[in-house]
């Protein structure tokens, strides 16, 4: 068993074309590969909502600050052809850049708002990347539905402003964050992360639960907020970007506890970069 791989943005859209003329509803998955359990679960998601499953595999350049990091970052298609197969995924769409990008490209989709401050402040131009490039996903799959994780909430934000403010008839589908059994958030850069730093991630998540339970326990932001950024240096991370509490719906910072919040982190490990977040609400059941 095979999944069919598809490189030219023509043959996709006739593929789809196909599937249309039969009523079928397409969903899209867009990735950049490395696939891991998280990427699978969106996988299965879509394919219990819609006909047709595309799965993109992408390893976007406009999305990255750094060379070294787009240099680094784990390209590993044919695995991750064998994995999407025995899933029933219906094509790996995995174009060249030349594709996504021809000579004389000269568009960027930028979103603001939601892009700004968290990630935003730290990534110059890594949300434009990222609304580029899957605006172009969406128009050339045409799909119905688009599975993203929760994991990268900013990201998810930023998709569903693009989505709603250019008109694309697409259902944004959120899912829940996989983690490993020991409580990390399931992530293609954990590959490149040392024997001491897999052991000491874990923390992380257990730091920014303990946080989000005192806080919605009534505990003072800022204090508790301070306590757990003195905890995640004390656990081996000397660089933290940001720790903010901010709203669900919006993004918008706040210093108080409301119902429907997140607590954010960003924090680097040597050269591997991590995003944690927890919901405060599900405290509150």
């Amino acid at each position: 068993m095979s999944i069919p791989i598809v490189r030219a943005v023509a043959e996709l859209r006739r593929t789809v074309a196909e599937w249309r003329r039969h009523g079928l509803k397409v969903a899209v998955v867009p990735t950049m590969g490395a696939l891991h359990e998280g990427h699978l679960s969106l996988v299965r998601a879509a394919l219990g909502r819609a006909d047709r499953v595309i799965v993109t595999l992408f390893v976007n350049p406009k999305q990255f600050n750094s060379a070294a990091d787009l240099a680094a970052y784990p390209r590993t298609e044919h695995e991750d052809a064998a994995k999407l197969a025995p899933l029933g995924a219906h094509i790996l769409y995995a174009p060249f850049a030349s594709e996504m990008y021809p000579e004389g490209f000269a568009t960027t989709v930028s979103v603001a708002g939601v892009s700004e401050g968290l990630c935003g402040a730290f990534r110059q131009g890594h949300f434009d990347g990222v609304a580029t490039v899957v605006a172009k996903l969406f128009l050339q799959t045409g799909a119905d539905l688009a599975f993203f994780g929760e994991k990268d909430f900013q990201q998810l934000h930023v998709v569903r402003r693009m989505a709603r403010d250019l008109d694309i008839p697409i259902e944004i589908v959120a899912c829940p964050t996989v983690r490993e059994e020991d409580g990390l958030a399931m992530s293609s850069r954990n590959v490149r992360l040392s024997r001491s730093e897999r052991q000491a991630a874990p923390k992380l998540a257990a730091i920014l639960y303990d946080a989000a339970a005192r806080i919605a326990g009534g505990a003072p932001v800022d204090a508790t907020l301070e306590e757990a950024r003195s905890a995640i240096t004390a656990a081996g991370y000397a660089r933290i970007e940001y720790l903010e509490l901010r709203a669900e719906e919006d993004l918008a910072p706040i210093c108080f506890l409301v119902m429907n919040t997140f607590l954010f982190i960003w924090f680097l490990a040597l050269s591997v970069r991590f995003e944690e977040q927890t919901q405060l609400l599900h405290l509150f059941e």
